[in-house]
């Protein structure tokens, strides 16, 4: 199987969840890069306003932008993505699989409700787009790209059906490139690993706590992530971890887990609880869409705009000195905690 990729500049990109975070970042970002994008998410008022914005914008003077109002966790709505992309644009070349809420509490505190819910849009919007994005590119080649999480490698306490999610976007990505490999399918299948990114994820969360939840340091801004799903777009590649911590997490869950529980049981409430009380537990966008338009969720002050472990990791000249670098992030880490 041999797999071509084109460049940037040539592709039409479908990203779903792109009406804020990750996907509204990617959008913009893919448009000043020459492609063209089709953009889905539950906010058609939202969803006009990126178009309008990114056409005004384009290079090119025909529409660079297209949206297709979509919920997720209904096959029909992602079909009907597919169907604007190849209307206006004769098709697409990657798809980015983004769209994902999050809910903070006890697993024993959660509603099974909510926890299906949930696993409608995380998992099961995932495994329609990546079926509706496989039968259109299997002939033609591309692109798809997953978006997991660090938790798709070690659950985390107060995220555990997010965790749980995620685990499954694993599972399923995982076996599905073994299978497009061995049928020779020329689609190229990336997921991608944030650790924390400073997106509207606690905004738009559905909330049990008592307070406010957080994000555990080191906060990265959204562009980090982009940044690393346009490579994916253009380059073969496995797995590609946002932030060292996300690699660290990945290897401690694989070669100490009983450490790194531990470890959560004693610093992770600690990191995922703020001192502001909590929001209206119903202002979330589990079930309905709420506000868009934001890149970031203002959840660090100064996040990191690079991560210099994922942007070595992108480059196997550099991958050596990604690990050292990742190796003394963790040392750091441990020095701190004996402090």
């Amino acid at each position: 199987m041999q797999i071509r990729l084109k460049k940037l500049s040539d592709q039409v990109i479908v990203i779903t969840g792109a009406s804020s975070g990750i996907g509204l970042t990617t959008a913009r970002m893919a448009t000043k890069r020459g492609a063209k994008v089709v953009l889905a998410a539950r906010n058609e008022q939202a969803l006009r306003q990126i178009c309008d914005e990114l056409n005004q914008h384009a290079h090119q003077a025909n529409p660079s932008a297209a949206y297709a109002v979509a919920d997720v966790a209904n096959e029909e709505d992602v079909r009907r993505i597919a169907t604007v992309a190849i209307e206006r644009f004769g098709g697409f070349d990657t798809w980015i699989n983004n769209a994902g809420v999050g809910i903070f509490g006890k697993n024993v505190q959660v509603s099974v409700a909510d926890m299906r819910r949930l696993f409608d849009i995380n998992f099961w919007g995932m495994v329609h787009g990546s079926l509706v994005a496989i039968q259109h590119m299997k002939a033609r080649g591309g692109t798809l790209i997953n978006i997991g999480s660090e938790a798709s490698d070690r659950a985390v306490p107060l995220q555990g059906i997010y965790s749980a999610s995620k685990h499954a976007v694993k599972g399923f990505t995982d076996s599905l490139r073994v299978e497009l490999e061995e049928q020779g399918v020329p689609v190229s299948v990336t997921l991608v690993k944030p650790a924390s990114i400073d997106t509207m994820l606690i905004k738009h969360a559905k909330n049990y706590l008592d307070h406010e939840p957080r994000l555990p340091p080191p906060i990265y801004a959204p562009e980090v992530v982009a940044e690393a799903i346009l490579y994916a777009a253009e380059n073969q590649k496995r797995d590609i971890y946002i932030g060292s911590r996300a690699r660290l997490m990945s290897a401690g869950a694989y070669h100490m887990p009983r450490v790194l529980d531990k470890g959560m049981e004693q610093f992770m409430y600690t990191f995922m609880e703020s001192d502001k009380r909590a929001h209206d537990r119903e202002d979330n966008n589990l079930y309905t869409a709420k506000e868009d338009l934001q890149e970031r969720g203002g959840l660090d002050s100064n996040p990191r705009e690079v991560s210099f472990y994922t942007s070595a990791s992108m480059h196997p000249l550099t991958a050596p000195a990604a690990m050292l670098g990742a190796g003394l992030a963790l040392t750091r880490l441990w020095q701190s905690r004996r402090r």
